[in-house]
C-alpha cells in the first residue's frame, strides 16, 4: 500500500472524523493540504478540503472512495484558516466540518465554483483572441515577406515594383499596429494573474490625538511591545474611533493588515463612511447584508491583498487572513458576537482572541461598559486594562433622572405610556432645535393581547409564547420566535370577546409621540423595519443630518451611534431590561443604560437621559444615576464569585428539543443522569419559553471549574453526549452551547 495516495478531508457536515480519500494514481504529488477537492460521502457530491496527506488508512482500503477530482478552480484554504477551525470546534464542543460549513456555507461555494467557470471562459476567450491575433502577425509577416521577395525580382522604374513597393509600406504599418495589440494583450494576460492588491491611504501622523487619547495611545503602544490582549475601556464620546483608526494606520504602514470587528450591521452602515476619510479604498467590507458578490470580492481582496483594513460582523472572522498586524474588537462586551444557533455557537470576541494568537497580532477590545470577563482577565494580568475617562470634546456627563412611573400613575402624570415629566423634558428639547432618541426594547404595536372576559392570551400555535399585535396594513398577530402570523380581528379565539393590549411596543410609541408632538419629524428603527438595507441606512443618515427630530426603537440604538444634535434619550418601561432569567440580567442592563446614555451631549451641550420605571429602589438604577458603575461592577464579580458563575467558571448549556414533551423530558433526564454521575450538573429544566418551532426544550446546565481539568471536562461532555445520541439513536435532538449569553 502506497500511504501517499491517501488523504483526509473536511466535510462540511457534524461528522466527528474527517473522512480518508484515496487519490488518481499519479496525482499525489500535486495534491497539496488547503487543496479543495470534490469526492463523494453517502451517495452525495461535497467540496470537501485536505487537511493531511500520505497518511495511513484505519479501514480497508477497498472501501476507500477515490476522489472525484482536484478542484483547480477554488482557491486554496490557508493553513491559519484550518488552524482556526480546529480551535474553534475544540473550544466549542462541534466538529471541525461545522465551522467549515460556516465559514463556507454551499452558496459561498457555489458562488466561487461560478466565479471560477467565469475565469476559465474569460480565459478560454482571451486564449483563442490572443491565438487569432497571433495567427494575423504570422500572416502580416508571410505576406510581408512574399512583397519583399516581388520588390527585389522587379525592375526599377516598373510599375509592378512601385505597387509591390506601396503594399509593401501599406503592410508594415498593418503589421506594426497587429504586434503591438498582441503585445499588450500577451502582458495582460501574463500579470492579470498574479497582481495582486497594494493600496495607498493616508499616514498614522494625519491623526491627532487629544491630551488624554495621546497617554492611552502611548500605554497602548507599549503594552503592544508585552504582546499582550489590551482592553480599552474609554467612556463613551471619549475618542476611542480615533485611537483604532492611528493603531490602524501604523499597522497598514508597517506592511500588515488589519481586522476591525463590530457586533451589528448598523454600526457597520455608520462606521464605513468614516473609516474610509482615512483608508480610501484599502477599506474592505464584510457582512451578511453585503450582496454574495461583494462579499466574495471581499474574500478574493484579502487573500490576495496587502495593506487592507477589513470593517465586519463576526463572520468576518472567517475570511482568509494573512499577514494581520491588528484586530480590534469594537464594543467587546456586546450579545451580538455570540452565535446561538446553528453551530458553530462561538463568541466574535474570543474568537477573535483566539485568531490573534494564530497570527501573532496585536488585539485590542473597546468597551465603554466592559464584560465582566474582560474585567476579571485584567484582573487576572491575561490581559492589559487602558483607560480613556474623559469624552473628546470635554463635555461632561449627561444628567440623570429616573420617573416612578407608579407615583406617576397615582398623581394621572402618564399620559399613555409617556409621563407629563418625560413630554415636558422632550417638548423643551424639540423648542431649542435639539433631537431625541426614545428607547423600548419591544417591538411590535403590544408585546401581547388578552381577552377582556375570558382572560385567554392568544399564544402561538408552536411555541409556548405571547402572539404581538403588529399594525401597518392589516393588522396581525405574529409570533417572535418562530414567524407565525395570522390576522388580527380584535376577538378572542376562545370565547369571542374582545381584545385589549398589554404593554406597548415600538409602533405603538411611535403612534403616542406622533399624538404629543404633532410638529415633530419622527422615525422608527426597530427590527421589524431595520430588514432593509436602503431604510436602516436611510433613517441613521437622515438622524444624523438633523432632518429627523425624535427616533424610537429597539437596543440597536444604544449601540456606538455618534450624532451631535442629540440632547435627550428616553428608555420607556426600563423594567424590561431587568426581568430576564439571565444572571447576566444586571450587568447587561447597566451597559445598555450607560451606552445609551452616552449616545447623547456629545459636544458642547450637556445631554439628559431620562429613565422611566416603576422599580426605581433597584440597584441597578440606584448605582446608575450615583454614576458608579464601576464599583457595580466590582460587587457584580463578588456575587458571581459566590454563586460560581462567570467569569470564575465556565458554563456549558446542554438543550434537548424533541417534538414530544414526554420524550424530551425523558430523554433530558437520563442525559442528565449520566452527566450527573461526573459533573456539577443543573437541570434538566423548562427555560423561560419552553416550546419554539413545535420543538420542546429541557436545558442542562454544567459548571465547571477554570483548571487545568477544564478541557478534558470538556471533551468528556462531548463524548458522553455522542454516546447518548448514538446508543439511544437520538441524533440531531441536542445541543451543546459552550459560554452561552
Amino acid at each position: 500500500m502506497n500511504k501517499a495516495n491517501y488523504i483526509s478531508v473536511i466535510l462540511p457536515l457534524k461528522l466527528e472524523w474527517e473522512p480518508c480519500y484515496r487519490l488518481p494514481e499519479g496525482d499525489s504529488c500535486c495534491v497539496t493540504i488547503g487543496d479543495r477537492v470534490k469526492v463523494r460521502f453517502a451517495n452525495r457530491s461535497y467540496s470537501g478540503v485536505v487537511s493531511a496527506i500520505g497518511i495511513e488508512p484505519k479501514t480497508s482500503v477497498s472501501r476507500i472512495k477515490e476522489i472525484d477530482c482536484l478542484e483547480e478552480g477554488l482557491e486554496k484554504i490557508l493553513p491559519e484558516e484550518i488552524e482556526l477551525w480546529r480551535k474553534v470546534a475544540e473550544y466549542y464542543l462541534c466538529t471541525i466540518g461545522e465551522v467549515y460549513k460556516a465559514a463556507y456555507p454551499a452558496s459561498r461555494i457555489n458562488l466561487e465554483e461560478a466565479h471560477a467557470a467565469a475565469i476559465a471562459k474569460s480565459n478560454l476567450r482571451r486564449e483563442r483572441l490572443l491565438e487569432a491575433m497571433r495567427c494575423k502577425v504570422k500572416k502580416l509577416k508571410e505576406r510581408l515577406d512574399k512583397k519583399e521577395a516581388l520588390i527585389s525580382e522587379s525592375k526599377e522604374g516598373t510599375k509592378a515594383k512601385v505597387r509591390y513597393t506601396e503594399e509593401a509600406v501599406r503592410i508594415r504599418k498593418e503589421l506594426a499596429t497587429a504586434a503591438s495589440a498582441l503585445s499588450v494583450a500577451e502582458t495582460k494576460a501574463a500579470t492579470g494573474q498574479t497582481q495582486h492588491l497594494q493600496m495607498q491611504g493616508h499616514s498614522a501622523d494625519r491623526i491627532v490625538l487629544n491630551e488624554a487619547q495621546q497617554e492611552s495611545y502611548g500605554k497602548i503602544e507599549d503594552a503592544f511591545r508585552h504582546e499582550k490582549p489590551i482592553l480599552l475601556h474609554g467612556v463613551t464620546g471619549s475618542g476611542k474611533t480615533e485611537i483604532y483608526i492611528k493603531a490602524a494606520l501604523s499597522v497598514l504602514e508597517k506592511g500588515k493588515n488589519v481586522l476591525y470587528l463590530v457586533p451589528e450591521i448598523a454600526l457597520s452602515r455608520q462606521l464605513k463612511e468614516r473609516l474610509y476619510e482615512h483608508f480610501n479604498e484599502r477599506l474592505l467590507v464584510f457582512h451578511s447584508a453585503e450582496t454574495p458578490a461583494s462579499r466574495r470580492n471581499t474574500a478574493e481582496s484579502i487573500r490576495n491583498g496587502k495593506g487592507y483594513i477589513v470593517l465586519g460582523t463576526r463572520s468576518a472572522l472567517f475570511l482568509p487572513h494573512h499577514d494581520l498586524g491588528l484586530i480590534i474588537v469594537d464594543e467587546e462586551h456586546d450579545n451580538s458576537y455570540k452565535q446561538d444557533s446553528p453551530a458553530p455557537r462561538y463568541n466574535g470576541r474570543d474568537t477573535a482572541l483566539m485568531l490573534s494568537v494564530i497570527h501573532r497580532c496585536n488585539i485590542i477590545l473597546g468597551s465603554a461598559t466592559p464584560s465582566l470577563e474582560e474585567i476579571y482577565n485584567c484582573q487576572c494580568g491575561k490581559h492589559v486594562l487602558i483607560r480613556l475617562m474623559e469624552r473628546y470634546h470635554g463635555s461632561e456627563d449627561s444628567d440623570i433622572e429616573i420617573i416612578d412611573t407608579k407615583a406617576e400613575k397615582r398623581k394621572r402624570g402618564m399620559i399613555g405610556n409617556f409621563s407629563r415629566k418625560l413630554i415636558s423634558r422632550i417638548q423643551c428639547v424639540l423648542d431649542e432645535g435639539g433631537q431625541v432618541m426614545i428607547l423600548r426594547s419591544r417591538r411590535s404595536w403590544a408585546p401581547a393581547l388578552q381577552c377582556e372576559e375570558c382572560g385567554e392570551i392568544p399564544k402561538c400555535p408552536h411555541c409556548n409564547v405571547s402572539m404581538s399585535l403588529h399594525k401597518g396594513g392589516a393588522e396581525r398577530m405574529v409570533c417572535h420566535y418562530c414567524g407565525f402570523s395570522i390576522y388580527a380581528n380584535g376577538h378572542c379565539g376562545k370565547c369571542g370577546g374582545p381584545l385589549k393590549s398589554l404593554g406597548a411596543g415600538t409602533q405603538k410609541i411611535e403612534e403616542e409621540a406622533a399624538a404629543l408632538f404633532p410638529h415633530a419629524r419622527i422615525a422608527r428603527l426597530d427590527g421589524d423595519n431595520a430588514q432593509s438595507n436602503g431604510y436602516e441606512s436611510c433613517i441613521i443618515r437622515e438622524f444624523g443630518k438633523g432632518n429627523i427630530d425624535i427616533l424610537i426603537g429597539t437596543q440597536m440604538l444604544a449601540k456606538g451611534f455618534d450624532f451631535s444634535n442629540l440632547r435627550l434619550v428616553a428608555v420607556i418601561a426600563a423594567d424590561t431590561l431587568l426581568g430576564m432569567q439571565d444572571f447576566r440580567a444586571d450587568e447587561k442592563a447597566v451597559q445598555i443604560l450607560e451606552q445609551f446614555r452616552g449616545r447623547c451631549g456629545r459636544r458642547d451641550r450637556k445631554g439628559r437621559i431620562v429613565i422611566q420605571t416603576s422599580q426605581p429602589e433597584h440597584p441597578v438604577y440606584q448605582r446608575f444615576a450615583e454614576g458608579n458603575t464601576g464599583t457595580f461592577s466590582s460587587a457584580l464579580l463578588l456575587e458571581r464569585k459566590d454563586f460560581n458563575f462567570p467569569p470564575f467558571t465556565r458554563i456549558i448549556e446542554i438543550a434537548v428539543r424533541d417534538r414530544s414533551e414526554e420524550r424530551a423530558c425523558r430523554e433530558a433526564a437520563a442525559l442528565a443522569g449520566i452527566l450527573g454521575s461526573k459533573f456539577e450538573i443543573t437541570g434538566p429544566y423548562p427555560p423561560a419559553v419552553d416550546k419554539v418551532a413545535d420543538q420542546f426544550i429541557r436545558i442542562i446546565r454544567i459548571n465547571m471549574r477554570k483548571d487545568k481539568t477544564l478541557a478534558s471536562g470538556k471533551s468528556a461532555i462531548k463524548e458522553l453526549t455522542a454516546v447518548f445520541e448514538k446508543e439511544r439513536k437520538y441524533d440531531g435532538h441536542i445541543t451543546i452551547n459552550v459560554d452561552p449569553s
